[in-house]
């Protein structure tokens, strides 16, 4: 099968996206459509990160929220796993919602409920950072807390799925150690392939997959190494997780940046955050890989001898796996 019809035929779930984080503006939200265009069925969208708080976070829901209900022909917010299949079956894109650090929920957990309510799937430990929860893989981490292993109980009651992307290593073998359900890296890349702070070392994956989770690689080219979003190196990074830990355990997270200006914004405004050095100084001049390269990614995995079986698991399949043992209808 060639790969324009493997993509056709397949699942495609792109884990991670970033659109601007401002709750006033929806001049970016038509750009949704390169996810559609590229063949992309499931996107999971970044409703706040790193410093911001509780007010930030429900602002953004409520807007993304209104405008995927107003554009209901071509979107589709998922509440259930069966919402996946009805907006394939209806040719749109299903779409739910992410959090990058539990600054999101501060010291209430009763927050996590209110926000698999409104359509976060998964929620990521610390960003960069460390916090209540734990510590960020730029920081002095101490491991996972009383709260977190709290926040965790929660996550697993509700159906939110925990992630240790931009999570320090010890707090992230805690949180795999201690969590009762499948862990993701969200949006990762081995250590092994590029020595960056944000990359995670072969130990994780390896403790992530015999938990029965997901690594899903970023294509950010800072993490990839030299700022390269080239397909090949992607595929490369992919290649070394499959090598180590099967096909089963591997997904899309791409982490596609959809206005470079705005990520320049935050980094100049967060620069305390970010270490010199480690690429972040490139501001909107750092590259992404597009969704547009997932059809060129698939025929990098044929031509490397991939299965059918294992593409279509890679591209979706295993998080629709997760997605049906973890969350709750």
């Amino acid at each position: 099968m060639s790969a324009a019809s493997l993509l056709r035929s397949s699942l495609v779930w792109d884990n991670h996206g970033c659109l601007p984080l401002r709750p006033l503006d929806e001049t970016f939200l038509p750009q949704l459509e390169l996810y559609r265009t590229s063949g992309v069925d499931v996107a999971m969208i970044n409703i706040g990160s790193g410093g911001h708080g509780i007010e930030q976070h429900v602002r953004m829901l409520a807007q993304f929220r209104r405008w995927i209900a107003t554009h209901n022909e071509n979107y589709l917010l998922i509440e259930r796993v069966e919402d996946i299949d009805e907006a394939r079956r209806t040719g749109r894109l299903a779409i739910g919602f992410d959090i990058e650090g539990a600054n999101a929920i501060d010291d209430q957990i009763s927050l996590i409920a209110l926000y698999y309510d409104l359509g976060v799937r998964w929620m990521l430990m610390a960003y960069n950072r460390n916090n209540r929860v734990g510590g960020g893989c730029q920081d002095d981490d101490q491991g996972l807390t009383a709260f977190g292993r709290e926040t965790l109980d929660e996550m697993a009651r509700v159906g939110m799925l925990a992630c240790c992307s931009h999570t320090g290593y010890r707090t992230a073998r805690d949180v795999l150690d201690y969590s009762a359900n499948p862990v993701i890296f969200s949006h990762s890349n081995p250590r092994a392939q590029h020595d960056h702070p944000r990359n995670v070392p072969d130990d994780l994956i390896t403790m992530c997959a015999a938990k029965g989770g997901v690594i899903c690689l970023s294509g950010i080219g800072i993490f990839l190494g030299n700022n390269d979003n080239s397909t090949e190196t992607y595929f490369r990074h992919m290649d070394h997780v499959v090598q180590l830990v099967g096909a089963d355990n591997v997904g899309l997270g791409l982490d596609y940046v959809f206005d470079m200006e705005d990520l320049n914004s935050y980094i100049t405004k967060m620069k305390g955050n970010f270490p010199p050095g480690l690429g972040y100084e490139l501001g909107g001049g750092i590259r992404c890989v597009s969704p547009a390269q997932i059809e060129p990614l698939i025929e990098l995995q044929l031509k490397a001898g991939y299965t059918e079986d294992e593409i279509r698991n890679i591209l979706g399949k295993n998080m629709l796996r997760i997605a049906h043992k973890v969350w709750k209808q």
